[in-house]
C-alpha cells in the first residue's frame, strides 16, 4: 500500500460524490420549474443510496471480478467477498478502490435523470436505474476497465479502448439512455418554461468542476504527476469550453447567458474526460474550444431540429462531449481508431438494446409517465407531499 496514493483517492473519491451530491442535484433542479426542484433532488439522492447498495450487493463484482471470457466479472466479489482492510488493488486498499469506484456507479445513472425530470414516475427512475446500473453499466466497465473484452490485448487489437474517465463508460452510456429515454417518454406537455433558478445551475455547476478534478485526477489511482497533469487539463478544457460557448451564443443570438457559459463548462469536462489522463495542455485547450460550440450546436439539433425533448440536453452535452473526446484522442494519436470507433460502436449498440428493453419491461412493473394532472401540478407536491417554491412560479 502506497500512503500518498491512499490519501489522495480518499480526497478523490469524497469530490466524485460531491459531484452528484449536491453538484448534480443543484444544477439540474435550478434548470426545471419551480414545482418540480424536489423531485430532481429525491431522485439525484434516492439513486445515491440505491446505487451504492447495489454496487456492495453485486455491482463491483460484474465490474472488476475475475470473470472469464471478458464479458463481465462474475459475483465472486459479491458483497465483497474476500476483501477485507488489508486487501489491495495495486498500490490501494481495494475497499478504497471499491468506493472510489461506487461514486462514478451513483453519477451514471444520475446524468440520465436530466432527460426525463417534470413527467417520469419515481418508481421507474429507481427500478430502471437499479437494472440499468447492474446490467448496462457494470459490464461496459469490465469490458474497458476491468479488463475485459474491450481493454488491452481485447478484441480490438493490442492496444484496446483509451477512456481514462468514463467518455465511454459514463458519458456515452449515461447519454444514449437519456436519449431513448427521452424518445419513448414523448415531450414535456410545457416546454417552454424558463429555469427557475439560475442560481442554482451556476453553483451547481461549479461544484460539479471542483468535482471533476476528482473524478478525471483520481482515474490515475496515484498521486503523482499523471493525477497532476490530469487535473490541469481537465481545468483547462473547461475554461475554454466556457468561453466558447458563451461567445457562440453571443454571435448566434446577441447575448451569452449565464446558464449558456456554465453549460459550456460541463461540456468542456464531459469533452476531456476520456483523454485527460493521455493528452496535455494545448490538446486540451483544442479539445474545450471545440466542445463549446460543438455541443451547443447538439442541443439546437436534438432539440429543435429533431425536436426530442431531453429536458436538460444530457444527449447533447455530455453524450456528444464524451464521445468527441473518444474520438480526439485517435485523433492526436493517442489511441486506435479502430479501438475508439469500435469502442464506441460495441458499447452504443449495447447501451441502446438494454435500455430500451429496461424501459419496456419496467414500464410492466411501474408506470412510466406521470398522468396529465401530476404533470401540470407539478412532482414535488403531487408525488412527494412537498414543495420549495410558490406553486406560482
Amino acid at each position: 500500500m502506497n500512503g500518498a496514493d491512499t490519501a489522495w483517492i480518499i480526497v478523490a473519491t469524497a469530490l466524485v460524490l460531491f459531484m452528484t451530491l449536491p453538484g448534480l442535484a443543484l444544477f439540474y433542479g435550478g434548470l426545471v420549474r419551480a414545482r418540480n426542484v424536489l423531485s430532481v433532488f429525491m431522485h439525484c439522492f434516492s439513486i445515491a443510496c440505491l446505487m451504492s447498495i447495489l454496487w456492495l450487493v453485486a455491482g463491483y463484482s460484474i465490474a472488476f471480478g475475475p470473470g472469464e471470457g471478458g464479458l463481465w466479472g462474475g459475483l465472486g466479489k459479491a458483497f465483497l467477498n474476500g476483501v477485507d482492510a488489508d486487501s489491495l488493488a495495486g498500490t490501494l486498499p481495494e475497499v478504497l478502490f471499491f468506493a472510489f469506484q461506487m461514486t462514478f456507479a451513483i453519477i451514471t445513472p444520475a446524468l440520465i435523470v436530466g432527460a426525463y425530470v417534470e413527467r417520469v414516475g419515481f418508481g421507474f427512475v429507481l427500478t430502471f436505474s437499479a437494472l440499468w446500473m447492474l446490467l448496462c453499466y457494470a459490464p461496459v466497465v469490465h469490458w474497458i476497465w476491468g479488463g475485459g473484452m474491450l481493454a488491452d490485448g481485447g478484441i480490438l487489437g493490442e492496444i484496446g479502448v483509451r477512456d481514462f474517465a468514463g467518455g465511454i463508460v459514463v458519458h456515452e452510456t449515461a447519454g444514449l439512455a437519456a436519449l431513448i429515454i427521452a424518445v419513448i417518454l414523448g415531450p414535456r406537455r410545457n416546454r417552454t418554461t424558463p429555469p427557475h433558478n439560475p442560481g442554482y445551475v451556476m453553483v451547481g455547476a461549479a461544484m460539479l468542476w471542483v468535482g471533476w478534478f476528482g473524478f478525471n485526477g483520481g482515474s490515475q489511482l496515484a498521486a503523482d504527476g499523471g493525477a497532476a497533469m490530469a487535473m490541469t487539463v481537465t481545468h483547462l478544457s473547461a475554461a475554454t469550453a466556457s468561453l466558447t460557448w458563451a461567445l457562440w451564443e453571443r454571435i448566434r443570438f446577441g447575448k451569452a447567458s449565464m446558464v449558456g457559459l456554465v453549460t459550456g463548462t460541463i461540456a468542456g469536462l464531459a469533452s476531456i474526460t476520456p483523454a485527460s489522463g493521455f493528452v496535455g495542455p494545448v490538446q486540451a485547450l483544442i479539445i474545450g474550444a471545440v466542445a463549446g460550440v460543438l455541443c451547443q450546436e447538439a442541443v439546437n439539433v436534438i432539440r429543435n431540429k429533431l425536436n426530442i425533448d431531453d429536458t436538460l440536453d444530457v444527449f447533447a452535452v455530455h453524450g456528444v462531449g464524451g464521445i468527441f473526446g473518444t474520438l480526439m484522442i485517435a485523433l492526436f494519436g493517442l489511441g486506435t481508431w479502430t479501438a475508439q470507433l469500435g469502442g464506441l460502436v460495441i458499447v452504443g449498440v449495447f447501451t441502446a438494446i438494454v435500455t430500451i428493453v429496461l424501459v419496456k419491461v419496467v414500464a410492466l412493473i411501474t408506470p412510466l409517465r406521470v398522468d396529465a394532472e401530476t404533470e401540470t401540478n407539478g412532482l414535488d407536491l403531487s408525488v412527494h407531499g412537498e414543495r420549495a417554491y410558490d406553486m406560482s412560479s
